[in-house]
């Protein structure tokens, strides 16, 4: 089923090693929604980190930073695997990633690798390749070489080495396509070019190798333009009277009651619709049934509140302050608000969203977190909720989704000793798991068996 957007880029496949708690290279699959389950410290979060760093590497203007919030991984010797005293610690970690973006070439798949390595402690990204379809190019960089870059497709091998060049990339951090755009400068000049033929490869570069790297830049930019979201395990406290702040994105969700505000004073019809969905959503998880924004003063920018109410039959309840019903709706309301809001991001990586919710509310977040795959948003979830996971295959098992067997993919994480290993699993038509080893689910039987005294 074609869930992507035009132009929109989804993570496909990760591969890792050397990373964290994985040693040797393992294969995660990825789909329009994906779960990741497995024990306490088997590597999820480091992995949710690992995926917007990659996206860092690949579409940001900077390196990725591994201590940014919600994730803070440490210093290159903290994310390094190391086997022990004997063993050592690893002088680099590398990662491969696969997208797909529709509409661009003929498959729009685009292959991505990097390598980090120490400078100064900081995880730095001194190797990159990409490459789609005939096309690729690589980039490297240390403190003492200067940049380096080597372009090839089925006509030959070039590279080009400038100090200059060299400079500016490190300056930038290492952008990924900021590197693509130094090799067409690099080889724009034919007259004063710095671009040399690899040993061995006797054809000349020519204009219609400009013109073929010129338009993989041009595909390779379009698309996933806003950064991916990433939540934080527990959300911010609730407050009886918000004063508005600066709406800036925020794991925790400080910023959702001062969007919900500006977006009720400012864009009433987008209010109205936002306002239908969470209510909806508010009702299938039992949580309220109505939500409202109060202003206190006639003044723009003044403090307001947040209410909710919830009907006892054919009785409607007063309207609460969100601080008054119980702690399980703010901590759902910023999940429901991020992946409603009409800006949403097409990435999101979420951290078990699930807390504070009863077993019915994990239910429906279930079915939200389809209806926004379904969208064409793609949604990676680190979850300990057996509801929400189970939802989802009877959801697809009853058809009640637009998503297939296939976009779905659950991501098991399995230690074996001082590493882990990754198991990608799938659904079948009829909900089924499939491709799952022993250990699967022990982790959620676990309690249920000493509960009923097994």
């Amino acid at each position: 089923m074609d869930l992507v957007p035009p132009n929109n880029v989804q993570f496909q496949r990760v591969q890792i090693e050397n990373f964290r708690c994985f040693h040797e290279w393992q294969t995660a699959r990825l789909a329009p929604l994906t779960f990741l389950i497995g024990e306490n410290s088997t590597g999820k979060t480091s992995f949710l980190a690992l995926l917007r760093a990659l996206w860092d590497v690949a579409y940001s203007h900077q390196a990725p930073d591994f201590r940014e919030s919600p994730y803070d991984l440490g210093s290159f010797r903290d994310i390094a695997h190391e086997r022990g005293r004997r063993g050592g610690r690893a002088r680099s970690f590398s990662a491969r990633f696969q997208t797909h973006k529709h509409g661009v070439g003929t498959d729009g798949v685009t292959d991505f690798e990097v390598r980090f390595e120490d400078r100064e402690s900081f995880p730095f990204p001194a190797w990159r390749r990409i490459a789609s379809g005939d096309l690729w190019f690589e980039a490297s960089v240390s403190d003492r070489d200067p940049l380096e870059l080597r372009f090839g497709n089925s006509r030959g091998r070039w590279h080009a080495e400038n100090s200059t060049l060299g400079n500016l990339l490190s300056k930038e951090q290492g952008r990924l396509w900021l590197t693509a755009q130094l090799l067409l400068m690099a080889v724009a000049s034919p007259d004063n070019s710095p671009v040399q033929q690899s040993a061995g490869v006797g054809t000349p570069f020519m204009k219609a190798d400009f013109d073929e790297l010129q338009q993989f830049l041009m595909q390779v930019e379009l698309g996933q333009a806003v950064r991916p979201y990433a939540s934080a395990p527990v959300r911010t406290y609730p407050q009886r009277t918000y004063q508005p702040g600066r709406p800036s994105r925020d794991p925790q969700g400080k910023d959702v009651p001062t969007f919900l505000a500006d977006l009720h004073r400012k864009e009433p019809q987008q209010w109205e619709g936002l306002k239908d969905q969470l209510e909806t959503f508010g009702k299938a998880s039992g949580l309220f049934d109505q939500i409202s924004v109060k202003p206190l003063t006639n003044a723009a920018g003044g403090p307001f509140q947040l209410l909710v109410r919830r009907f006892g039959g054919r009785l409607k309840g007063p309207h609460r302050n969100l601080i008054d019903v119980g702690y399980g709706v703010s901590q759902a309301l910023p999940i429901f608000a991020e992946l409603l809001r009409p800006d949403e991001h097409s990435l999101f990586l979420l951290q078990q969203p699930e807390v504070h919710l009863h077993p019915s509310a994990q239910a429906a977040l279930g079915g939200l977190l389809c209806a926004t795959a379904a969208q064409g948003t793609q949604v990676v979830v680190e979850t300990h909720s057996d509801y929400i996971v189970d939802r989802v295959r009877m959801d697809i098992r009853d058809r009640n989704t637009k998503l297939g067997p296939d976009d779905v993919s659950i991501l098991y994480f399995e230690r074996k000793g001082l590493d882990v290993r990754i198991h990608s699993l799938g659904y079948d038509k009829r909900g089924n798991v499939l491709n799952k080893p022993p250990s699967y689910r022990e982790f959620f039987m676990e309690e249920t068996r000493r509960s009923i005294g097994l």
